[in-house]
């Protein structure tokens, strides 16, 4: 393998194994929310409201921000000019302070008319709005301090320091890991005690980024310099990047006004859903799509184009052969995963019910929503933002007529919302990769090679195993320390299946596959 290769693997591992590690404590951290409010309506405001901050934090921040920034930032760093990085990254930190400073102030302001918009099926309720509107103007200011450790992750990564990036999630988890399960149950609305959680979260992420920035000496001192030529060339790229880059959020936003309208427990079901399809994501995808953005953004594609189309069929491959069996186990063995995690306190045999729908519904679109993590990249790399834009709004129209459709009209409730939100995902990764062939970025193959067969073989003896094992072990009727030990047994049983066999079918390491 070539160093760029080699240094593409172990960046990737980097990424992947602290990004893993944070969600193991996401895991947790949903187990300690989960057992303490259980479905209620104090646990639906909790996970919808959290989402208001997040959403704009993945647009403004890890989606639109970055997005935009890293590859213009790259352009500066391989240009060696200490003084021109330098006064970029001042002038764009204090445009990006000054932009999330009154973002934050108007939305503490109009709060009742974002609870109106984001989740109106709080608002018509007078408890269930008062209620919101406090935890959403606890929570709001995170959005500008997680944005500015965006910020700061982007310049880390251009760096080619991925670790503490990577690594500060844990911080958020940890702080509401503690405050759910060591202070909230002393108080008579815990709710609260997690939203000052959330926000306690965010100052800490912040600080700590501090130290790296120094090292590197690349810490910014915010200068309200509009007239910046790089700093006015990231917000002319950000503006359609925020549809762009906000794919699967913009689908979440959709799920979630959607969530709000039907019973108690929806918006938690498709939380704890979704957390699960977060897990390979996290680890495989996202981290692939974290290490993809600045390895895409140092190639000149004009004079390299088959490097860069080697990144990219690299990055597909590998997240289609770890989606294939994500999708396969989750969908499987959705109830036997759930009840052993969740099934506690206040979270009840119906609640692990309605989430195992969901979850199935959800793993369908899971090797799409890993390809997209992996395709945007590709076109954010060469300043592309508006194809994804566009890609972004079909998304968006398609998600929010089929979560109508199936949710009310067809009467699937929460798990018509999942189903919409797989057929999008399939439908946009479908319309991305013909674009990149007609650039001829993607290359059509024929599918009968020995890698696809390899996952093709070892999927069916997963299936197989699977179907087999569960007729043998019924969950519902073990205890929570024999659940822990068979879903154990079930989880490495596969993994030994399925990567055994495509390691034999392929004779060759996973990296020499990709490659």
């Amino acid at each position: 393998m070539s160093s760029s290769e080699t240094s593409f693997f172990k960046s990737f591992k980097k990424v992947g194994l602290w990004t893993g590690l944070s969600r193991v404590f996401g895991l947790i951290r949903d187990i300690s929310t989960t057992s303490l409010l259980g479905a209620s309506i104090f646990h639906d405001i909790f996970v919808v409201t959290l989402k208001i901050p997040n959403l704009f934090r993945r647009f403004f921040a890890e989606g639109a921000f970055n997005q935009a920034f890293i590859p213009v930032y790259s352009d500066f760093h391989s240009l060696n000019n200490e003084k021109d990085t330098k006064d970029f990254l001042n002038a764009l930190a204090g445009s990006f302070l000054s932009i999330l400073f009154f973002i934050t102030i108007i939305v503490l302001l109009i709060t009742p008319i974002f609870i109106l918009i984001f989740a109106p099926g709080f608002y018509f309720d007078d408890y269930k709005r008062d209620i919101a509107v406090n935890v959403l103007q606890i929570m709001f200011p995170y959005l500008a301090l997680i944005s500015l450790v965006a910020f700061a992750g982007g310049i880390q990564n251009t760096h080619e320091r991925f670790s503490l990036p990577a690594a500060t999630p844990i911080i958020f988890n940890l702080c509401l890991i503690f405050a759910a399960v060591v202070i909230a149950p002393l108080y008579e609305m815990p709710i609260y005690v997690l939203a000052w959680g959330v926000l306690l979260a965010g100052i800490i992420q912040l600080f700590i980024q501090l130290f790296p920035l120094k090292a590197i000496d690349r810490l910014p001192v915010p200068k309200f310099d509009f007239s910046n030529t790089g700093s006015r060339k990231v917000f002319k790229l950000m503006i359609p990047a925020i549809f762009a880059g906000g794919i699967i959020q913009i689908n979440l936003l959709v799920d979630t006004i959607f969530a709000s309208l039907l019973q108690t427990g929806s918006p938690t079901w498709l939380y704890v859903s979704d957390r699960l399809i977060q897990l390979p994501m996290g680890i495989f995808a996202i981290a692939i799509g974290t290490v993809l953005l600045p390895t895409l953004s140092k190639i000149n594609i004009e004079n390299n184009l088959n490097e860069f189309a080697h990144q990219v069929k690299k990055g597909q491959k590998f997240v289609i052969y770890i989606g294939i069996p994500s999708f396969i186990g989750l969908s499987l063995c959705a109830n036997d995963i759930l009840s052993t995690i969740f099934l506690r306190g206040e979270f009840y045999e119906n609640d692990v019910y309605q989430s195992s729908r969901s979850l199935m519904a959800f793993s369908i679109g899971l090797p799409f929503f890993m390809l997209m993590k992996v395709l945007t990249p590709a076109f954010f790399a060469r300043k592309d933002t508006k194809t994804p834009m566009y890609i972004a709004l079909l998304s968006l129209c398609l998600n929010a007529s089929l979560n109508y459709i199936l949710a009310f009209v067809l009467g699937f409730g929460h798990v018509g919302i999942a189903i919409g939100s797989s057929t999008s995902a399939i439908i946009s990764v479908l319309v991305m990769e013909a674009i990149l062939i007609k650039q001829n970025i993607v290359h059509l193959q024929s599918p009968f090679n020995r890698f696809n067969a390899s996952i093709l073989v070892s999927s069916l003896f997963l299936i197989s195993f699977l179907y087999g094992f569960s007729e043998i072990i019924n969950f519902s009727t073990l205890n929570q320390l024999e659940k822990v030990f068979y879903l154990t047994i079930e989880i490495c049983f596969s993994v030994i299946i399925y990567f055994g066999i495509t390691k034999i079918i392929n004779g060759n390491s996973i990296k020499g596959m990709l490659n």
